[in-house]
């Protein structure tokens, strides 16, 4: 039985609390990632159309043996400005993705960004209501979505998002939103959980709290998003740094260390900012 715990979902979908994904790497290392992952012990698999691997990721999928309601595959409809948005257009697209995955299914299908200089994404939403309805997906969920952009979902179609999938870690802790997705029943999941190897696992404060509890730098920043109630999706093509990814667990972050990573929040992104990035 896996050690990772799990959150139920607004629809009552169970979702592992940390999962593994493959962002940046190619499709033929995705295959062997995604497969080191899951002999490691990752039952949830984060991919996407853009990233260009969800083949490679199906192929270690359907090779592990790994019962398919073991697992949890999540992808995300790159819905680019090439193209105008119709619920056809965004079925066609999930159908591609579920071919390239080779599964009948997935457990959790994003709208990648909201895209809110076009203001398509309620029609893309709708679509994806539809997709869930199918029982194609068994949840659906949107991704780098800001506020003003939920809110909206919220107001305007019947399906509340089961997931808000956003850049979050120690100094870019993303409050508003965290709130806002807990006000309503909604998941936050953590991409670049660990700052995208930009300096946050070589911060003093990270460091300190590492050593005080014996562990790296990398699983005191995990075990930070579990105890804050966030699913996190960790990216490594390294075996070693796979599998040091995959035991956050057995200790705990105390009130102390909690406010000394509170105090690390800067405000500043690493990634796109959403209300402005169109591509």
């Amino acid at each position: 039985m896996s050690k990772v715990p799990s959150l139920t979902l607004n629809n009552g979908v169970e979702m592992p609390q940390l999962g593994f994904g493959v962002w940046q790497v190619p499709d033929d290392e995705a295959t062997r990632a995604v497969s080191t992952a899951l002999e490691v012990g990752y039952r949830s698999i984060d991919t996407a159309e853009i990233y260009g691997n969800e083949e490679g990721t199906g192929k270690a999928i359907g090779a592990s043996g790994i019962a398919r309601d073991e697992l949890f595959v999540t992808t995300k409809l790159w819905n680019s400005k090439k193209e105008t948005w119709t619920r056809d257009r965004v079925l066609r697209a999930f159908d591609a993705s579920l071919s390239r995955l080779a599964l009948d299914h997935v457990d959790l299908y994003l709208i990648h960004w909201p895209r809110a200089v076009r203001d398509d994404y309620l029609t893309i939403w709708r679509a994806f209501e539809e997709i869930a309805e199918s029982g194609r997906a068994r949840a659906i969920g949107v991704s780098n979505f800001h506020p003003p952009q939920l809110r909206r979902v919220l107001a305007e179609t019947s399906v509340v998002p089961a997931v808000n999938q956003v850049e979050l870690h120690p100094q870019f802790q993303q409050a508003e939103v965290r709130a806002l997705d807990a006000e309503h029943g909604i998941v936050t999941e953590a991409w670049s959980p660990l700052g995208s190897g930009k300096g946050l696992l070589e911060v003093p404060t990270v460091l300190a709290i590492a050593r005080k509890h014996g562990r790296t730098a990398a699983q005191t920043v995990l075990r930070w998003h579990l105890q804050l109630g966030n699913v996190a999706i960790p990216k490594s093509v390294t075996p070693s740094r796979i599998k040091e990814n995959f035991d956050p667990f057995g200790f705990e972050l105390d009130a102390e260390d909690l406010a000394a990573l509170a105090a690390l929040d800067s405000g500043t992104r690493l990634g796109s900012d959403p209300d402005t990035f169109d591509s």
